[in-house]
């Protein structure tokens, strides 16, 4: 039996839970659950703190997680990340008062707060600078300088609103930029269920990204239609009934598909029709 850990709160437990539901596993219905077995699918989810669930699966304890690319770096634990799941979008960035520092380098000799201190001293040990001090903190980190315990914040930036506010501003380049991924052991085979598990959640990513859209156009102006709609791969073209006609079938980019529509109309294709990949997959 497959045992997957899911993060029980925060940002990333509910788009992941979501996730495998729609890859056709079993989920809770009550947060208090924290075990859950999917029998039909040869499967069994642990409810777990984010920031535990790269230390089991390096333990080998369960099989496969998912949790973000930063809490798996700064977890130090024996597992890998196995596919990016593209949701829980983050950027890692120091900080620090505004005008006072324009590199990486200006941080030595610093003191840095973060919450990912062993993320924080791997990256600072890759860009030659030593800091004076790396300080843990849980929360809040942005208000460390002001309130003397450092000079310097790594932290998740999102707008930077909350740091201009403590009058703290972004510099050098980003440390990170994470996101959610199914991670597992670093020595771990890649059994039978890991595999089925991978390619229902690579089907998921790909009727979130992409639809499936159908026209009529006029056989002379088909190059010109499928020219506007290349597809995922190739478009699937069917001579009609009415001898002149073509109807094809092609997967277009969900971010696209209006223009896309409004671009096969000016060339005069016509019944276009949008089908969600996700809902031909259910």
């Amino acid at each position: 039996m497959l045992r997957i850990a899911v993060p029980n709160k925060g940002s990333l437990s509910e788009p992941a839970v979501e996730m495998l539901r729609e890859a056709g596993y079993k989920q809770r219905r009550d947060s208090r659950e924290l075990v859950l077995a999917d029998p039909d699918n040869d499967a069994e989810f642990f409810f777990l703190r984010p920031r535990d669930v790269a230390v089991y699966v390096g333990a080998g304890t369960v099989d496969a997680g998912i949790t973000g690319r930063d809490l798996l770096l700064d977890s130090g634990a024996d597992a890998v990340e196995h596919l990016p799941l593209g949701f829980a979008r983050s950027t890692f960035r120091f900080a620090a008062p505004a005008g006072t520092m324009t590199d990486v380098a200006d941080i030595a000799g610093k003191r840095v707060a973060s919450s990912y201190t062993t993320l924080v001293g791997l990256h600072l040990a890759d860009q030659d600078v030593e800091p004076a001090a790396i300080v843990h903190l849980d929360g809040a980190v942005e208000s460390s300088v002001q309130l003397g315990v450092a000079d310097v914040i790594a932290d998740v930036v999102e707008t930077g609103t909350t740091l201009r506010a403590a009058g703290l501003e972004v510099f050098g380049e980003p440390i990170l930029r994470s996101e959610a991924v199914l991670i597992r052991r670093v020595d771990a085979e890649l059994t039978n269920g890991i595999s089925v598990l991978t390619r229902r959640l690579q089907g998921v990513l790909t009727a979130r990204q992409w639809v499936l859209m159908d026209y009529v156009v006029p056989n002379d102006l088909l190059e010109d239609a499928v020219g506007i709609t290349p597809g995922f791969e190739s478009p699937t073209v069917s001579p009609l009934h009415e001898s002149g006609w073509s109807a094809v079938r092609v997967m277009v980019e969900r971010s696209t598909m209006n223009r896309t529509m409004d671009a096969l109309y000016d060339v005069g294709a016509r019944g276009v029709l949008i089908t969600s990949i996700l809902a031909s997959r259910l």
